[in-house]
């Protein structure tokens, strides 16, 4: 049987704005990968990655010496918010890719824009600002992880409202969040992970929380549902 649907791009049923989130971190990535294969920018190209890294990654180093010194100049405070399109390779780059684009759909269909962006962007600046304050070492937080987990605490408060209506056990819907949290701790274990998850948990808390705000009806309808059990 023919399906009149069946030439469509599946980027159509994808909120835009979670397509253009994702279609800046994959085009960042493959100018850098064609910079370290030689295909672009001569052989200083081969290290384009590692001056991203210097110049729009967040630098817990950096950001101590603003703290310290009482200056936040642009070009630093920028870190915040370009980090998220910088990543350390193809895979690293990937997986953030598919994560906004599954759970940003899945938000994006119930959030406005604006507020997938808000949630996006703030969760990531929330997420660099716990990291700087707790990591000592300076090891750059680069990638659009504690954005994504923002998209995935936005999910969490969907899935929370949502069980409270019908009277079904809302805790449940922290499952996803303690499986990936669960996930990152035997990776941890076993090949010596960093301290990104402060930065990704912190990401998901500022997502769960700012979707009281930024959701539809926010914290009214909250209120509401939980009202009628």
């Amino acid at each position: 049987m023919y399906d009149p649907h069946a030439d469509e791009s599946p980027f159509n049923a994808l909120p835009p704005v979670v397509v253009l989130l994702a279609m800046v971190m994959a085009a960042v990535e493959i100018v850098l990968q064609a910079g370290a294969s030689g295909f672009v920018g001569g052989p200083q190209a081969v290290g384009w990655r590692l001056a991203a890294f210097e110049d729009y990654a967040f630098l817990p180093a950096v950001w101590e010496f603003m703290i310290g010194s009482g200056q936040f100049p642009l070009e630093q405070m920028r870190r915040f918010v370009t980090y998220p399109f910088i990543h350390g390779s193809f895979t690293h780059a990937a997986f953030a890719i598919v994560i906004v684009l599954a759970i940003g759909k899945a938000v994006g269909e119930i959030f406005s824009a604006v507020s997938v962006l808000a949630v996006f962007f703030i969760s990531s600046i929330f997420g660099a600002l716990v990291y700087g304050s707790f990591v000592s070492i300076n090891a750059p937080l680069l990638g659009g992880y504690p954005g994504g987990y923002g998209l995935i605490g936005a999910f969490t408060f969907l899935l929370w409202v949502n069980l409270a209506a019908v009277g079904a056990n809302s805790m449940r819907a922290f499952s996803l969040i303690g499986v990936l949290m669960g996930i990152q701790l035997v990776f941890g274990v076993l090949f010596g992970a960093g301290y990104d998850w402060i930065a990704d948990l912190s990401g998901f808390v500022a997502g769960f929380l700012l979707s009281f705000i930024v959701s539809p009806g926010g914290w009214s309808r909250v209120v509401a549902k939980i009202r009628r059990d």
